[in-house]
């Protein structure tokens, strides 16, 4: 019989991806905040939001890149996803940039944040549909990651949220030779996704067992016959 002395707290039953969907939900709601003011709302309360929205975002990016994105592209062989996810997080950077600098009565500003907003739902569905599930599947150690998360992230948050931009090539610095043409893709590409664009759905399959995930590359698409 447990005595009311005794400590029964248990640790916490929570991972690095229970943290990161965390993050999706608060941001989530962070927009839908915005969205309710964007027509009525002051421009002392919009820029509150918009605030917690670039930090939240800035922190959260620092910790994917820093430490779980560089754990799941050693597990997973999916090279096109974990590209890019980083050139998505490049194209959130840029807006991010923009916002902190601008006020809500600038021109473009609302629209901004709604594009912003846009972008961060196609890249959280890549990561909850695509990448998420392949990182549980390999089996990547996802609770000792959480672990140095929450500490990256008190760190963060001591600094307000502003700490120096993380390496976005990072997270191939045990493939030399790999580098290179990562952070030449994320040169070479516009980093505002359009408006309305589609968003394009993966599907995960399970490699047999024993062996790495296989990925399918899609073939290059003709050239249209001239009439």
């Amino acid at each position: 019989m447990l005595n009311a002395t005794d400590d029964v707290t248990e640790a916490p039953e929570y991972d690095a991806i229970d943290l990161l969907m965390a993050d999706h939900k608060q941001v989530k709601h962070l927009f839908a905040q915005f969205d309710a003011l964007k027509d009525t709302g002051s421009d002392d309360e919009k820029l509150r939001v918009v605030q917690q929205i670039c930090q939240a975002l800035t922190i959260h990016t620092a910790l994917e890149e820093e430490i779980f994105y560089p754990a799941v592209r050693q597990q997973i062989d999916d090279e096109d996803l974990m590209d890019e996810a980083l050139i998505e997080h490049a194209g959130a950077k840029h807006l991010i940039a923009q916002l902190r600098s601008a006020d809500p009565s600038d021109d473009l500003y609302a629209a901004k944040v709604t594009v912003l907003g846009e972008q961060i739902d196609h890249h959280v569905i890549e990561e909850e549909g695509s990448m998420f599930p392949q990182a549980r599947f390999v089996k990547v150690d996802t609770r000792e990651l959480a672990e140095r998360m929450q500490a990256r992230k008190a760190e963060l948050l001591e600094q307000g949220g502003l700490g120096p931009p993380p390496d976005i090539t990072g997270s191939r610095a045990d493939k030399p030779e790999a580098s290179g043409v990562a952070a030449s893709r994320i040169a070479d590409v516009t980093p505002i996704r359009a408006a309305g664009a589609p968003v394009a759905k993966r599907s995960v399959k399970r490699p047999a067992r024993g062996t790495k995930q296989a990925v399918k590359k899609k073939p290059q698409q003709t050239a249209r016959k001239r009439s």
